[in-house]
């Protein structure tokens, strides 16, 4: 494998993940990458949810939204986009996606050095392949992504997750808000519904928690959750604030950032709240906190072991139990020690 010369380096495409909360933990590598490259322009593409992500982000100059179910939509958006990629006229690409596709696009756009872990069968497509192995795959996320970055020669200081909002989108965030102190409630997870503890718990422990702290109470999550806030809100005592399909990625992120505490399933919120520092309660159940826990100090896990755990399905084939399992007073003793702390 040939050195990567930076000099030679200029316009850098970082193909970001799928999911919000593997697209978060892959900002400690882009960190990286700006710093290596100081100099260099990059441009991350994605789908046009987690491109929401990185329209503001430090380590990013530009955004390229990648639609397949849009604009870029069947054989003819791929070719188009590929078009766009080459009108870029990249130096480098860095898959941080390990679909095969990202090569293939990569390879098609005409983009000399591409970096990535040999996966899905895409190892020729590689200038700069990095082996990926049992190993790897049992790394955190975060040091996932880093491990691949080492690979082809681009190290430097590691920091912490990253994102930004405007001033105007704080702004607005509050203004929406009101007064008080906030208890972020996320009851859903796009991946399935595997990963959601029970409702009725989390009304309860929203509930407890706006009693003893004074806490007002807000709900968020995806459209696909709606019936789930309104049958938490509608157990509730204390009225929340239910923003449930009603508020863009941005948002979302203004909001979370300005929670005193938050209460959540794996999920991507879940690491938006890490990567602004907002204390967070994560439950997890089906799958694996070894590698996908909330990257922060502030955070607490509450698992319990079961058998067939992690599994990592997206829904549950038999009762449950690794959720059910999990009992309000586990929560909240989580909760109350971030509160103190």
């Amino acid at each position: 494998m040939k050195p990567l010369n930076r000099l030679e380096i200029k316009r850098i495409l970082l193909r970001s993940t799928n999911w919000i909360g593997d697209a978060v933990m892959t900002t400690p590598a882009m960190g990286v990458v700006r710093r290596y490259f100081p100099d260099a322009e990059i441009v991350v593409a994605a789908n046009p949810l987690v491109a929401q992500l990185f329209s503001h982000h430090p380590d990013c100059d530009r955004v390229l939204v990648y639609d397949r179910k849009g604009a870029h939509q069947g054989p003819g958006g791929f070719f188009k986009f590929v078009g766009e990629l080459r009108r870029e006229r990249f130096d480098l690409a860095i898959l941080l996606q390990n679909a095969v596709e990202a090569a293939i696009l990569a390879t098609l756009a005409g983009i000399p050095r591409r970096a990535g872990y040999r996966s899905d069968g895409r190892g020729l497509l590689l200038s700069h392949g990095v082996p990926v192995g049992a190993a790897e795959k049992r790394l955190h996320h975060t040091d996932y992504y880093l491990r691949m970055l080492s690979g082809v020669g681009i190290v430097g200081e590691t920091g912490p997750l990253q994102l930004a909002c405007t001033a105007e989108e704080i702004a607005e965030a509050e203004a929406r808000l009101g007064g008080g102190q906030w208890l972020a409630v996320n009851p859903g997870a796009a991946y399935g519904s595997a990963k959601r503890w029970i409702p009725q718990r989390f009304a309860e422990v929203a509930d407890r928690l706006a009693e003893t702290h004074g806490l007002r109470v807000l709900l968020t999550g995806g459209p696909g959750e709606i019936e789930i806030g309104r049958d938490i809100a509608q157990a509730m005592t204390h009225q929340p604030l239910n923003l449930i399909g009603q508020t863009q990625v941005r948002e979302m992120m203004a909001l979370l950032s300005r929670c005193r505490l938050m209460i959540t399933n794996d999920s991507g919120p879940m690491h938006v709240a890490a990567a602004f520092g907002v204390p967070l309660v994560a439950v997890f159940g089906p799958t694996d906190h070894t590698t996908t826990s909330p990257l922060s100090e502030r955070s607490r896990i509450v698992c319990k072991p079961v058998d067939c755990a992690p599994c990592l399905l997206r829904q549950c084939p038999t009762d449950h139990r690794c959720m059910e399992a999990i009992e309000v007073a586990d929560v909240l003793a989580a909760a109350e020690e971030l509160l103190k702390g």
